[in-house]
This record gives C-alpha cells, structure tokens and sequence, in this order.
C-alpha cells in the first residue's frame, strides 16, 4: 500500500491494558513502569481506587509521555480504604478490582456512578462467592454499590455461558491473589490481555480448545509476581474510530502508529476488508506480552458493501460495534449484525442507542435482541443525537459527522473524554488535513444546512471579572464540546513577553507602532494539545508567559489601541468548525460581537478573591488577606471598566452566570447547555441574573 503521501497520527495507550497493569502492579513484589499509560477517565478512577487501597502510584497528573510508576504491595498488602472506592464509570475497573479484592482479609466497598451504578455484576459476584469470597449488595441487587469481602479462597472450575474477558480477569486474579488453582471455560475466546500479562509477571498459564470450550488454567500460581516494565499499546478500540473515518471521508492514505494488534481485539479489520476497505497491518513489536504495530488504511476507492456479521466474529469486536453500524448506513446494501446482546448492559443499551440514533438522521434499522439490521444508503444525513453518556456512540457518530452529505450534531461530545481526551481535536486537524472544510465534522453544525453551504462553526464568548473562572470553565467547556479554547490573556502575556525583550521596552509600550507589532510574527499554532503561541517563529514556553516581569506589564500592553487592533484578526482566525470558545474581557462586545453564545461570568468580591490566593498556590487564606485581595480585585474592575480600550462591559445580550457558590461541573454544564441550544438553531433564552 502506499502511503507516501498520507496521513499519520497515534491514538491513545489502551485502557483495557493500561487497567489490568495498574492492579497486577499493585499486586507484584516491587515497583512496575507502565509508559505511554492513558490518563483516561476510567484509568484515572482505577489508579485512585487502588491508591485508596494503600498502593503508591507516581505520575499520575504528568501527561502520557510521564510513566506511571507503581509501588507494588504484593498479592495481599492492600490496606483498608477509609471509604468506599469511587469507579466512577468504569466496568473493567469495578469487575476487575472485584477479584483482586476476593483475595484480600478487608472488607471493601466498590461504588460508581449513576451508568456504571445500572450494570449488572452477578456475573462477577456468583463465582467469587464460590470461590469463598463474600460480596454483598447494598442497595439493588445485582448492581453497585458492593461489599467484597476476602480472604482464604478455594479452587474452582467456572464454566461461563458467554465469553467475557471481565469476568475470566475477575477470577484469575483472586486466584492468583488467594494462591490457589483455577480454571475458566468459555463458549469462545475473549480478549486475553490479563493471562498475557501474567504470564509475563512469572505466572504459568495454560489455554486451549478442551471438550467444545476454551479453557484457561492456573495450576500452580506463584508465591509472587515480578514487577511489570512496559509501554502500552494504541488502543485499538480507539483506532477503529479514525479507520472508520478514512473509510467514510478519507482523501489520503492513513497511518495510525503502534497500535495493539492482540488476535482477540483485532475482528474488525476482517469485517472491513470484506466491506471493501483497503486496511493492512504491520506487526512492529510487542510489551507486556503484547503484540504492536502499525494501521495502514489506504484511500477510499469505489465505496463501501454491507455485510453480515455474528457468532464468534463478534466477540473479538464487541466494542467496535458502534463503529460498524455507522459504516453500516453508508454501505451498498445491507448490514446484518447478530450475536451482540452484551451491548445492552455497557455504558447505554448500545444497540437501541444506534438503533434510535440511526433513525433519527435518516437510517433505516430494524434493531433485534441480539443486534441490527442496517440498510445502507447515499442520501444525505443529518439530525441531533443523543449519546446517552457512552464515549462509544460519541464518537461513532463523531466520524459519520465528518462523512460528505453528513450533518449530524453530536449532544454531549465531551463524553468521549472517558476513553479518549482530544478525540475531537484530533479529527478536526485529519479534516483539516485531508482536504477542506467539505470534509469538516459537524458535531456542531447547525441543523438543516443546505447542499454546498460552508460548514458553520459555533462560538462561545466568555467574559468576565477577574477570579469569576473564565479560564478554567472555558477550558472544561472546550473540552467537552470539541471546541478549540482561545486563551487571548496567553496572547497579550506574548505580545507583551515580545515587546519587553525587543528593541521597544518596557518603557515605550504604550507607543508601539503597527509595523513594530508586525516585526513580533505573532502566530496561534493549533495542535492535539491546543493553542500554542510562536513569536518571530519560536515557541513561547507557558513558563515565560506566565513570568513576573511580564504579569507586572501585560495590563499595560493590553490597553495600548495599536496592540488591540493588531490582534483583532489573529483571535478571529480561530474560529473554525465545529466551533470555538473564547474568553478573555471584550470576547462578547469587541471580538466576536456576532457570537452564538455570550456569557459573563461573575463572582461575590471575597469569593473571587479566594480563588485567586488559591490560584497563586498559597495556602488558605485568612479573612484579611481576602479583604485586602478583593480590594485588589475591585480596584482593578474598576480601572478595566473605565478604560477608553476595550472596556470591562457585559454585551446587552450575554448570559450572566453568578459562579458564587457553583461548583465547576455546574458551571460548565450551564454554558454546554446553551451553546447545543445554538447550534442545533434554538435561540437559548437569557435571563440576565441568573444561571440557565
């Protein structure tokens, strides 16, 4: 295949895997290296879990590049939580955690939240319990919160009437915790990153087809297990999405860098070598036990072929379902999928979440117990769907977004935060790539474009007093709806950086002329990690933005007309599809006077003021430095108020959000709430005063 002129991009560190090493590290004699780790959602809630377990975990807060590093207790060092372990929305970490703990003398509840708090556990509980563990359910049967309590555990034979890799990993690890030999059956193969991982720490497993059943045995586990060294693997599940999207809107060749290429999670490429996708994969290595390599997807050639799927098949697919069903609507024909009934009990009932969703945007789907009936078509797409708070739907129906003729809005993008932060900043720089705002994602788009109009981007202008939380909110808002965030205060703190050490000074700022700013070539470069600012072509460290000298001078600057007016259009040219958030104190009157939201973020006095003592990394702060803070504080909305530049002023039809006393989640939530209402075409109403 040749892709010398593709495109190349990595995803992701898989958190199945990155699950399974943070607990056998936990369980091993010694401290474990896990690099490339996801600092996913549901990772991160396994990491605390097992930290609140009495387990040390370093590096956690450090990006991917940072190994995590795990202080290994041994197979039963765990100490008494002080509360119940919190999984969040993680099924593997709740399941698996489950049989470690059936191996440890504590008595420990495992809570989740409200999703994950709907999933069955029976079949976690009933062969734990055999194995002489008590689990116990404290609320409704069947499902969290549970009290798993361990200790000594007996031998057992499980014979499972499906496949499933969660529960197969629960039961060989309180088999290995506990010392004692085991044996665990399936109709057919699951994933088998847990006995690859094992056997990697010193632990002898046996599988193999016996009597109609694949069976994995523990004969002898071993008094302790060595130390895991390894780097985890592109997620394969998380791959899917963008073999997915050269597939449907690709106009280049692809490469997707060291993906897992394990035999158990890899059923798709099959499946898309039969839809008439041209998919290779080049083995590179392995870790941990686990194989790696590379994805090459080569351009889209005459168009895509239903197919029929079931049985076994779908077992080393189950998670890419989604995936194959918005493949499904724009196949020749007809897609048939059975034998997938343990997608109603995931983060949603994901059959009827595609099933409700395709139809909505124009599908035609029969949905069965166990699967879909899918008839493809070329008419044009479009319509809202609700994602139901699973990261998978997200982000199937994110690619069928950026397909032609598609123009879908995706309700809550930032779910897929859960298994892949910058998914969507991803895909738009792929769009970006490949071939022009025709291939743009939509995720945001308003409803019922017409044929040929240009992709319309949404924008969120945040203003605000200082200390009311206009960074952190427009960040977290950015974030979840695949926006892109334009700080403009890292831009002043740049140009004003620039000027300090250029032949202006500190001393003639306020003189500065246009073709002294042009000689700064102040450039906003946009990357996966977000805004990056280069000066005269190199790039400004956050450390230098956020220097003394400069804080000292960048009100200075900022009111200057000449440096206003010079990046007027530097901020403008950020907005592209699906939208973006801008905050900073004339986002709304100046800057993006036309933008579909505006919102003025306030605060009591003393309350922005304590964020701000605590902003700068001091301790709690006494009645009296809040007191001389907030005088601080009103001094200076009163002098950004009166200036003749760019004045501190709420735009006459802004949303006013009192953040005193709100918690961030609220805050965010209140301005994602009003900008889907703008971009699925609904006038949001404003009620000055209050938070919507």
């Amino acid at each position: 295949m040749d892709v010398a002129d593709g495109l190349t991009i990595r995803v992701p560190g898989d958190k199945s895997i990155t699950q399974r090493a943070l607990i056998l590290g936990a369980m091993a004699a010694g401290e474990s290296r896990i690099g490339a780790a996801p600092r996913a959602a549901d990772p991160v809630a396994t990491a605390l879990a097992l930290r609140g377990l009495g387990v040390p975990i370093d590096g956690l807060d450090g990006p991917a590049t940072t190994p995590l590093r795990i202080g290994g207790v041994g197979l039963r060092g765990w100490q008494q939580p002080r509360s119940p372990l919190d999984l969040r929305n993680s099924g593997t970490g709740a399941r698996l955690l489950a049989g470690a703990l059936a191996a440890q003398p504590l008595p420990v509840v495992l809570s989740g939240d409200e999703s994950l708090s709907r999933r069955p556990m029976g079949r976690i509980a009933a062969p734990l319990r055999r194995m002489g563990a008590t689990v116990e359910y404290l609320g409704r049967d069947g499902v969290l919160p549970m009290r798993v309590t361990g200790g000594a555990l007996r031998t057992i034979r499980h014979d499972g009437s499906v496949a499933s890799a969660q529960v197969k990993s629960a039961i060989l690890l309180a088999a290995v915790g506990a010392g004692v030999p085991v044996e665990v059956r399936e109709p057919r193969r699951s994933r088998d990153h847990s006995e690859r991982m094992l056997e990697a720490m010193g632990v002898r497993v046996r599988e193999g087809w016996r009597d109609g059943a694949w069976a994995v045995r523990i004969d002898e586990p071993p008094a302790r297990l060595a130390p895991l060294q390894m780097d985890v693997p592109g997620d394969f599940s998380s791959a899917a999405f963008f073999l997915a999207w050269a597939a449907l809107a690709g106009t280049r060749p692809l490469t997707i860098r060291d993906v897992g290429l394990n035999a158990t999670r890899t059923g798709l490429l099959p499946v898309l070598a039969r839809m008439g996708a041209e998919v290779e994969a080049v083995g590179g290595g392995a870790a941990g036990g686990e194989p790696a390599g590379d994805l090459l997807v080569g351009a889209p050639g005459s168009g895509l072929r239903g197919v029929e799927v079931g049985g076994g098949e779908v077992t080393g697919m189950i998670d890419e379902i989604p995936v194959l069903a918005v493949l499904a609507a724009r196949a020749d024909g007809e897609t048939r999928i059975t034998g997938a009934a343990e997608l109603r009990v995931k983060e949603s009932d994901r059959l009827a979440a595609l099933a409700v969703n395709l139809r909505r945007i124009g599908v035609d789907v029969e949905e069965l117990p166990d699967g879909l009936v899918i008839e493809g078509t070329r008419r044009p797409l479009a319509g809202r769907v609700e994602c139901f708070h699973d990261h998978r739907i997200a982000m199937a129906f994110g690619v069928l977004s950026g397909a032609p003729d598609c123009d879908i809005l995706v309700d809550d993008p930032g779910v897929a935060d859960v298994s892949f932060p910058g998914f969507w900043r991803l895909l738009a720089r792929l769009t970006d790539e490949a071939g022009g705002p025709e291939h743009l994602p939509s995720a945001a788009r308003r409803s019922g474009r017409a044929p040929g109009e240009p992709a319309r981007s949404t924008v969120v202008a945040i203003d605000g007093s200082a200390g009311a939380g206009k960074s952190t909110t427009a960040a977290a808002v950015a974030s979840r709806l695949g926006f892109r965030h334009l700080d403009s205060g890292a831009i002043y703190r740049a140009v004003t950086l620039g000027l300090m050490d250029s032949e202006v000074g500190s001393e003639a700022v306020e003189r500065v002329t246009p073709d002294e700013l042009e000689a700064l070539a102040v450039e906003v470069r946009w990357t996966d990690a977000g805004m990056g600012i280069r000066i005269r072509g190199k790039p400004v460290p956050e450390k230098a933005l956020r220097a003394e000298r400069v804080t000292a001078m960048v009100s200075r600057v900022s009111a200057v007309p000449a440096v206003r007016d010079h990046l007027l259009e530097l901020q403008r040219a950020a907005v592209r599809p699906p939208g973006l958030v801008a905050e900073g104190r004339d986002m709304g009157t100046v800057v993006f006077p036309a933008a579909d939201v505006k919102v003025y973020l306030d605060a009591d006095p003393r309350e922005r003021a304590r964020r701000r003592i605590l902003q700068r990394g001091e301790s709690d702060p006494t009645p009296e430095e809040i007191e001389a803070e907030a005088a601080r504080l009103g001094m200076r909305d009163r002098t950004d108020s009166s200036r003749k530049v760019a004045p501190l002023l709420m735009a006459a039809d802004a949303h006013l959000i009192n953040t005193t006393g709100m918690k961030p989640r609220s805050q965010t939530d209140a301005i994602v709430k009003l900008a889907i209402r703008a971009a699925c075409g609904r006038q949001p109403s404003r009620r000055s005063g209050e938070s919507d």
